[in-house]
């Protein structure tokens, strides 16, 4: 039998709902509730596409021209978005993760990050993945811890990468909600943020635009690839992708730690990918920040940093959402 092109595979279950777990990446491969997508998946025959299911570490999004500057010393990353000029998602993606904890409905993977040409960083990530069925965790529950174990203070940010999918059809035939009051301002060739003179990232309110969905808002004819902030009321830290009788998906996570949320509406020239699922990410940090800073975490040796994000299905009418997990990273506690 071949190797899967993603290495072994880490099934889970728990009542319903089933999950896979890749080698390669640690990425989520599939996960479904009852035989019904509630993510974009992979098959096992080939790479995975568009980045779906990676863990995206130790920045997510993008770095401009992948230069940038630490503790004096310039730095260059490779390209891996070349089409924009910028380095895409990090660098664990296509690494193997090794298998430390499994259960029947948990697994634990982890790997190195190894000071390398264009980051200087010295990091052990560890990535988690636990099903419950029903309750006030129910879903899955993605958890990425970063540990520093080099000399030089290492810069971190983080995000995932699921494409969710709320039920038959694509992303026109859905609805989304997103309790988020501004979206960052990018340049539209290259989706970097526009600086002001201080060099801060500009916002711009989504009031009355195609990027409002406070309350929630039609997804169709919106072709999104945006950055949120300002997150805010009592919804801050979930989105949900629903279809018109209100089965669907719910993403959690804590706002203090993950205050940048970009969403992608999957808009594809390939037919087979167009706008088949909805992308949402949950940042720590803003795009570019590993040249502006931004919110980016300094991870010394020995020092952790723990997010956290769940995706619940939602299963009709009236099935509403529920709590959400904890979060730990730099003093905010968590389970």
């Amino acid at each position: 039998m071949a190797v899967p092109a993603s290495g072994e595979q880490h099934e889970i279950s728990a009542g319903a709902l089933r999950a896979v777990v890749t080698e390669v990446g640690g990425a989520l491969r599939s996960f479904t509730d009852d035989g019904r997508d509630l993510v974009v998946p992979f098959d096992l025959a080939s790479p995975r596409r568009h980045y779906r299911g990676s863990v995206l570490a130790p920045w997510p999004n993008r770095t401009g021209d992948g230069r940038w500057a630490w503790q004096g010393t310039e730095q260059q990353l490779a390209l891996t978005e070349p089409d924009r000029s910028c380095a895409l998602h990090g660098l664990v993606c296509w690494q193997p993760w090794d298998l430390v904890e499994r259960s029947i409905d948990s697994v634990v993977l982890t790997t190195t990050v190894w000071p390398q040409t264009g980051y200087p960083g010295h990091l052990e990530l560890r990535v988690s993945y636990r099903l419950v069925e029903e309750g006030p965790d129910a879903g899955l529950t993605w958890e990425l811890e970063a540990t520093g174990i080099g000399e030089v203070p290492a810069p971190y940010g983080s995000s995932i990468h699921p494409y969710v999918v709320a039920g038959p059809g694509r992303v026109d035939d859905w609805t989304f909600e997103l309790s988020a009051d501004a979206a960052l301002a990018v340049d539209p060739e290259r989706l970097l943020p526009v600086l002001d003179d201080d060099g801060r990232e500009q916002l711009r309110p989504v009031d009355s635009t195609d990027l409002d969905f406070r309350g929630g808002a039609p997804l169709r004819g919106r072709s999104i690839d945006d950055a949120y902030a300002q997150l805010s009321g009592p919804s801050a830290g979930t989105a949900r992708v629903l279809t018109a009788d209100g089965t669907g998906v719910a993403i959690h996570w804590d706002p203090q730690d993950c205050p940048w949320v970009q969403v992608h509406t999957a808009d594809r020239p390939e037919p087979e990918d167009d706008r088949v699922g909805l992308a949402v990410e949950p940042m720590t940090c803003p795009p570019d920040a590993l040249r502006t800073g931004t919110d980016l975490r300094v991870l010394e040796r020995g020092q952790s940093t723990r997010s956290w994000w769940r995706i619940e299905p939602l299963r009709g009418t009236g099935a509403g959402t529920r709590g959400g997990a904890g979060s730990e990273t730099l003093g905010l506690t968590g389970p």
